[in-house]
């Protein structure tokens, strides 16, 4: 029985959305149902989907709160220097904490 687990932030997907509606969760829960099926051929009725919907507080990317690594430059070359350069930052402000 395949289990699909989905991890989405709860920002919503339209204009003033602040969550994703129950249409659009069946839309999913359908068409990984189909995918599986099509590439897989495991029955719809044996896939079981989890909707996990989260704060963007409660999520992080690349060592930075989500909300932060977003606002980084577009250039994803720089991400790992702005974070070592940060991770830094933070070490020696556990130094001066000693």
């Amino acid at each position: 029985m395949p289990i699909v687990n989905i991890l989405v932030t709860r920002e919503g997907t339209s204009p003033g959305a602040h969550r994703t509606t129950a249409e659009q969760k069946a839309a999913v829960y359908k068409g990984v149902a189909d995918l599986l099926f099509e590439v897989m051929g495991k029955p719809r009725e044996d896939t079981t989907v989890i909707f996990h919907e989260h704060e963007i507080e409660d999520l992080g990317q690349g060592g930075l709160p989500l909300a932060e690594f977003r606002s980084l430059p577009d250039n994803c070359a720089t991400v790992p220097s702005i974070v070592a350069d940060r991770r830094l930052d933070r070490r020696a402000d556990l130094g001066k904490r000693r």
